[in-house]
């Protein structure tokens, strides 16, 4: 009974002191990618439905990475011209849109196309919504904050993808109105009950300082993005070569490769919010990331037993989601804490494009090694990556250390 009594108030404590700004941003996240369906089942659709091969479906995956670029670029422009609130606000709606007429296309010239400027709309969401965080939350639960809407985002993923497994043994067709549907009411319950903020007017001061102290300058937050990119690589199979192996390789059904990934964000939702209240602070950041990197390399090394033993697709969903919480959430703390109010936009939207140029480098080397050399070889490539990501995350470590040691002195 104690026991109960204590975890009861280890997740109170967890959950207390965000503000109601942060609960209704998670909320709108919550609802979004409770209708994420197509995205995880693109490469399947697009295999199985539309007779694309591996590697035009891999080159589609592309375009919508390389738009995805775009939209990071444009997303932190915009945030500083006017504000984060309105680019939030017509990237989920048009982004809804974008869904009802990609499920109209067939042909492989205006998918890549539509992937590409839908990409575009929906990635200049997240530079803009890191920046309302930062805006709605208070330094003491900043990573707490962004952990809430990670854990809406990873619920809202535990249910997408097992709906639009169902869904999709049905007709594919339904996975793109559920999804643009969800981001359209997404969007309307953000407008109703999430007042909108202004962008903050910049003064020639202000501007003069943002010239003088911008992120290409930062040379250690340089080389984080690197690593960055390099783990978000890795971890992003997970969406798009993982549902093609379970699906050609194990020949799961859809239901169950629905079922599967939904593993991931049940484990985040009841565990990430706990592990970073009990985590946050005790280490520095990219210790916890190092960490992470390590866990996701022993996933991969794990899927490829599978085909001997079905069940390590538990096992490497488990250790992998462990790899993701330990990398995210500390990664998320690590760039804000070195981004500032007046240069915050460009550390948004640099963090951002690393995760959209992975999105690009991810299906399309995957797809070309799996084509050419088999599922094997990619997987044991992947682990390989991923230790070389958690050594240079270790070693970036160090240059922190030693840098805060000879600011101390001087």
């Amino acid at each position: 009974m104690r026991l109960i009594q204590q975890a009861i108030r280890l997740y109170q404590n967890a959950y207390t002191g965000l503000s109601p700004a942060i609960w209704l941003l998670s909320v709108v996240l919550l609802i979004n990618r409770s209708g994420t369906m197509v995205i995880p089942f693109l490469t399947v659709y697009l295999t199985q439905q539309l007779h694309f091969t591996i590697a035009e479906a891999g080159l589609v995956m592309a375009c919508y990475g390389a738009g995805a670029i775009v939209g990071a670029m444009l997303g932190g422009w915009l945030s500083d011209k006017i504000g984060f609130y309105h680019v939030q606000f017509w990237s989920l709606f048009l982004n809804g849109l974008f869904f009802f007429l990609l499920s109209r296309l067939h042909t492989f010239t205006h998918i890549c196309m539509l992937a590409f400027i839908q990409a575009s709309v929906a990635d200049a969401f997240r530079p803009a919504n890191s920046i309302a965080i930062a805006t709605y939350s208070s330094i003491e639960n900043r990573t707490r904050s962004y952990s809430l809407n990670r854990l809406a985002v990873n619920l809202g993923w535990s249910v997408g993808p097992a709906i639009g497994g169902i869904l999709a043994s049905i007709s594919y067709q339904f996975l793109f109105f559920a999804d643009g549907f969800t981001c359209i009411l997404a969007a309307i319950i953000m407008r109703i009950f999430l007042p909108p903020i202004a962008a903050p007017k910049k003064t020639p001061e202000k501007k003069e300082k943002v010239k003088s102290d911008g992120v290409a300058k930062d040379t250690i937050y340089l080389w984080f993005i690197f690593f960055t990119m390099i783990t978000s690589i890795c971890l992003f199979q997970f969406s798009s070569i993982i549902p093609l192996y379970f699906k050609n390789v194990l020949h799961m059904k859809e239901w169950l490769i629905g079922l599967n990934m939904s593993f991931n964000g049940i484990l985040i939702a009841v565990v990430e919010m706990v592990m970073v209240y009990r985590l946050e602070g005790k280490k520095p950041n990219l210790y916890y990331v190092a960490r992470g990197t390590m866990f996701v390399s022993m996933a991969y090394l794990l899927i490829n037993l599978s085909p001997y033993f079905h069940l390590l697709t538990i096992a490497f969903m488990f250790v992998i989601t462990f790899g993701e919480m330990f990398c995210l959430p500390f990664m998320n703390s690590f760039w804000i804490a070195r981004s500032k109010d007046h240069n915050r936009g460009q550390y948004a939207a640099l963090f951002t494009i690393a995760y959209s140029v992975a999105n690009i480098a991810s299906p399309t080397a995957g797809a070309f090694v799996v084509e050419h050399l088999g599922f094997t070889y990619w997987w044991l490539i992947t682990a390989a990556t991923c230790l070389v990501a958690g050594t240079g995350f270790l070693w970036l470590q160090k240059k922190v250390a030693s840098a805060a040691v000879t600011y101390k002195n001087c």
